[in-house]
C-alpha cells in the first residue's frame, strides 16, 4: 500500500515507500526494454507538465513516462504563458485545474512552490525540482541506480561532490541515501557547503582525494552558476584543481569507483570527458533510470490504488 497524495519531498518520506518506488521501477524498467515499451496503467488520466524553469532531461523524462503509462499529457511553459501579461501564480493554476486535469508535474525557481500550489489546486503534485530546495524524482533515479549497480544501498559510502549549497539533488539524494542507510559524505568549497548540513546525518570533508578513496560511489555536482548571483569560485580552473573529480584523480586510485552526476555536465570543470565516458560512469543509465522511476512514481500515485480497488 503507498499511502501519499503527492510527492514533494524526501525528508522523512518513510524507507519502505522509497524501496517501494525503487522496486516497482525495476519493473517498469523491463517494460522499456520491450519492444513495445507502453502500458495501459494511467489510461484516462490527464498530467500537466507545469514547467516555470528551463528543464531537458527532466522535462523529457516525465513526458516519456506519461506516455508510457497511456496518460494524457500536456506541456506548460512559463514563457508562453499568460503569466507574462500579468496572471497570478494562482490564477494560472486554478484555471488549468478548471480543465479536468488529474495531476500537475511542477518545476520551479522558488523553494516551496509546490507547497504553495497545494492550497490553490485539489490534483495530486509532484516536484520536478523548486529552486535550492528539493527534487525528489532524482534522488529516487540516483538510488535506484546505486541499488542496480550494487545490489543494495544499505552501509554503501556515497560521495556528493560539488555545490551542495545550491543544490537541490543533494538535499533529496542526503534525505532518500540517509534513510536507506548508506553513508553519505559531502565535498566541495567550504563557502559552497552549508555549516549546518551534519545535522542531516552527513559527514563533511574537504579533500577530495580522501573522499574519493573513501567511496564506492560519487555523485558529482556542477556549480550553479545562474544561482550563484556572483561567482563564488575564483575560477573554473582553480575549482578543477581542487575538487575536480579528473582523470588524474582517478587513475590514483586501486579500486572502481561508481560515477554519477544528474546533469547537465560542465566537462572539464567539475568532471573530465575521460571520467564521464568511462566504464566506471553510470551516467547514462541514470537516465533511463529516471524514466522508469518516474513511471513507478506516477503508477504509484495516480493508478495503483485503482487497480487495488477493482481486484476487491
Amino acid at each position: 500500500m503507498f499511502d501519499h497524495r503527492h510527492l514533494i519531498s524526501l525528508e522523512k518520506f518513510p524507507k519502505k515507500d522509497i524501496q517501494q518506488i525503487i522496486d516497482t521501477a525495476f519493473n517498469f524498467k523491463e517494460v522499456l526494454e520491450r519492444p513495445i515499451k507502453k502500458v495501459p496503467s494511467l489510461q484516462g488520466k490527464t498530467i500537466v507538465n507545469l514547467f516555470f524553469e528551463n528543464s531537458t532531461r527532466t522535462r523529457i523524462s516525465f513526458e516519456l513516462a506519461q506516455k508510457r503509462l497511456s496518460a494524457d499529457t500536456v506541456n506548460f511553459s512559463a514563457s508562453t504563458s499568460s503569466l507574462k501579461k500579468g496572471e497570478s501564480f494562482k490564477d494560472t493554476a486554478q484555471n488549468i485545474e478548471a480543465m479536468k486535469i488529474d495531476a500537475v508535474v511542477m518545476r520551479h525557481p522558488s523553494p516551496g512552490a509546490p507547497y504553495q500550489l497545494k492550497k490553490f489546486i485539489n490534483a495530486q503534485i509532484i516536484n520536478a525540482g523548486d529552486g535550492t530546495h528539493e527534487h525528489p524524482t532524482q534522488a529516487i533515479l540516483d538510488m535506484m541506480s546505486i541499488q542496480e549497480k550494487f545490489g543494495k544501498i544499505k552501509d554503501l559510502n556515497i560521495a556528493i561532490i560539488g555545490d551542495i549549497y545550491h543544490s537541490r539533488v543533494a538535499r533529496s539524494n542526503i534525505y532518500g541515501l540517509v534513510t536507506m542507510g548508506a553513508n553519505v559524505t559531502l565535498c566541495g568549497p567550504p563557502n559552497l557547503v552549508p555549516k549546518e548540513i551534519s545535522e542531516l546525518g552527513v559527514n563533511v570533508n574537504y579533500n577530495i582525494d580522501e573522499v574519493i578513496e573513501w567511496a564506492d560511489a560519487v555523485n558529482i555536482l556542477r556549480i550553479q552558476r545562474e544561482r550563484m548571483g556572483i561567482g563564488l569560485i575564483p575560477s573554473s580552473r582553480e575549482y578543477r584543481r581542487l575538487f575536480g573529480v579528473t582523470y588524474e584523480r582517478m587513475s590514483r586510485r586501486d579500486k572502481e569507483l561508481v560515477i554519477m552526476h544528474p546533469g547537465p555536465m560542465n566537462r572539464g570543470v567539475e568532471i573530465d570527458s575521460e571520467v564521464a565516458d568511462s566504464e566506471q560512469a553510470i551516467i547514462l543509465e541514470q537516465v533511463l533510470n529516471g524514466v522508469a522511476s518516474r513511471m513507478s512514481i506516477l503508477y504509484l500515485l495516480l493508478g495503483a490504488k485503482e487497480e487495488d480497488g477493482d481486484e476487491n
